[in-house]
């Protein structure tokens, strides 16, 4: 195992999938999954876009522990289902409390 194993770590995106991050934020979750952390992603504004992504669907396969902020996902079309938790900003700031390292992209 490697030095996140038993660790949490939460990831934030903002930025829209096509412009890159998603690829950067999938990797990183990756890595850690590898490692034994548990992991958690949060999209919010444009990142909410990225919700139902096949590479996201399979790091939820792995364990990866997915979130969209309700109000952004809605604005931009995204509709609530089973496949992550809707929540607000409250939401967000549990992970934050939570995590032992947190990482934002946007």
């Amino acid at each position: 195992m490697g030095e996140l194993a038993g660790k949490k770590l939460g990831i934030l995106m903002a930025t829209h999938p096509e412009r890159g991050d998603l690829a950067r934020v999938g990797a990183l979750a990756d890595a850690a999954l590898e490692q034994g952390a548990d992991c958690y992603l949060y999209l919010i504004d444009e990142g909410t876009r990225a919700y139902g992504d096949p590479a996201l669907k399979a790091l939820q396969g792995r364990g990866l522990k997915l979130f969209v902020c309700a109000y952004g996902g809605l604005q931009r079309g995204v509709q609530p289902d089973e496949g992550a938790v809707f929540g607000g900003l409250s939401v967000l700031g549990g992970i934050l409390e939570g995590c032992d390292r947190f990482v934002s992209f946007g």
